[in-house]
């Protein structure tokens, strides 16, 4: 049996603490500590890759350009810290089925990834199959309708691509749905451990339920169940997760809640839930991540935090979403006042509530490797500086778990 097999037996029972053991990291030392060392009788801990990592070649990634050997230098830390990983980008819709028609896809980065993740004994992510942005217009537009290249009016928010001429009907849709899920998680079957299967489906305000979306306007509600469907038909030993941002809000937690009780009452195949905490240094406390994580727990389903970072900007402390659309004005105004105290303070308060509910958190994937790498990189939001040079925060979190391994002793 090899690896991935007894790591996806662990998981099932709802333990990658074996699987962690299994993985064989290298021993935790005082000297050089690393992440992934220093969790693995807790979590796997992982990172958002871009494609200069796992391609090696140098380009520009969220506004920075990097050059070969800084290429380098982040694919050294990635691989030493970290032992799970998710693409940013490359497996969205818009980049990997840009075009519509069999020969619209384009696999060339997203099997880079698979095979940079693969090669070096990774555990893989696939983020992510059904999401209302970075979704091509062509998607959503019925069987007569054109592509502009420009977004059509009152749609810039579902696509990047806008389009002219009558919307797909609900059987267009699901059957476009279907071809795309089945083709991706079937090339990647039995290498991609995890899906994201539906993104950020969940309204942030309001009574409804519900994001207002194409793939909602055209199929109705019922989406989110038919693409877990596809998706489970596509790998049946995958394991299937849903992902949203902003569950540290109680009212958008307890809309998640109640999405995933009747996703359930319908035996929809829903494995896993994933948190994105997009947090702030100034939001959650420790108080409110441990209730945050108690309240998903409920569901009895394990709990994956998917792409974690902590902002630093000024603007970023009264505003806790993650909307792509809002991103640039939540990393305006420069840092706050002792910014490097103030993430390593709360990078400690998140990683405590993350191994108290270790029975529940089985995965902690930092949205990125390093400052310059992030799209909230004027937050200055994660553990290496653009650099790669850890900074105060790494430190932080490796004492969490020094501490709750004295406890333990």
């Amino acid at each position: 049996m090899n690896i991935h097999t007894r790591c996806k037996k662990a998981i099932q029972h709802r333990s990658l603490v074996a699987c962690l053991l299994l993985a064989a990291a290298p021993a935790f030392s005082a000297d050089k500590p690393t992440l992934k060392a220093a969790y693995q009788d807790y979590f796997m801990v992982g990172a958002a890759l871009p494609r200069t990592i796992t391609t090696g070649k140098p380009a520009s990634i969220n506004n920075a350009t990097r050059s070969e050997e800084q290429a380098r230098e982040d694919k050294r830390v990635a691989l030493e810290q970290f032992n799970q990983i998710a693409p940013e980008n490359d497996l969205k819709w818009e980049l990997i089925h840009p075009r519509a028609g069999t020969d619209g896809y384009d696999f060339g980065p997203a099997d880079a990834f698979v095979n940079f993740g693969v090669t070096n004994k990774l555990y893989l992510v696939g983020h992510t199959l059904v999401w209302h942005s970075q979704t091509p217009g062509w998607v959503f537009a019925g069987t007569n309708a054109t592509t502009t290249a420009t977004n059509a009016p009152g749609e810039r928010r579902f696509s990047r691509w806008g389009y002219t001429g009558p919307r797909a009907s609900r059987e267009e849709l699901l059957a476009r749905m279907r071809d795309h899920i089945h083709t991706v998680v079937g090339r990647y079957k039995g290498k991609i451990k995890v899906w994201d299967v539906v993104n950020e489906a969940i309204s942030d305000t309001g009574t409804n339920v519900f994001r207002k979306s194409l793939w909602l306007e055209i199929i109705g509600p019922d989406f989110i169940a038919k693409a877990f469907e596809y998706a489970h038909e596509a790998d049946p030993d995958a394991i299937l997760r849903y992902n949203d941002y902003g569950l540290e809000n109680p009212a958008k937690r307890q809309k998640l809640i109640t999405l995933i009780k009747s996703l359930q009452e319908k035996k929809v195949p829903v494995h896993a839930i994933g948190s994105q905490a997009h947090v702030s240094v100034s939001s959650p406390s420790f108080e409110g991540m441990d209730a945050c994580l108690t309240e998903i727990a409920s569901l009895g389903l394990p709990i994956h935090i998917t792409e974690l970072d902590v902002n630093g900007a000024r603007a970023g402390q009264q505003n806790g979403g993650a909307d792509v659309a809002e991103n640039g004005g939540v990393t305006q105004g420069g840092l706050i006042d002792d910014s490097d105290k103030r993430l390593a303070d709360q990078y400690a308060n998140l990683f405590r509530a993350f191994v108290k509910h270790r029975d529940s958190v089985k995965m902690v994937t930092l949205w990125g490797v390093n400052d310059a790498l992030s799209w909230r990189a004027n937050g200055k939001p994660l553990l290496f500086d653009g650099s790669n040079k850890p900074k105060p925060a790494f430190d932080a979190v490796i004492r969490v778990a020094d501490e709750s391994k004295s406890r333990v002793e």
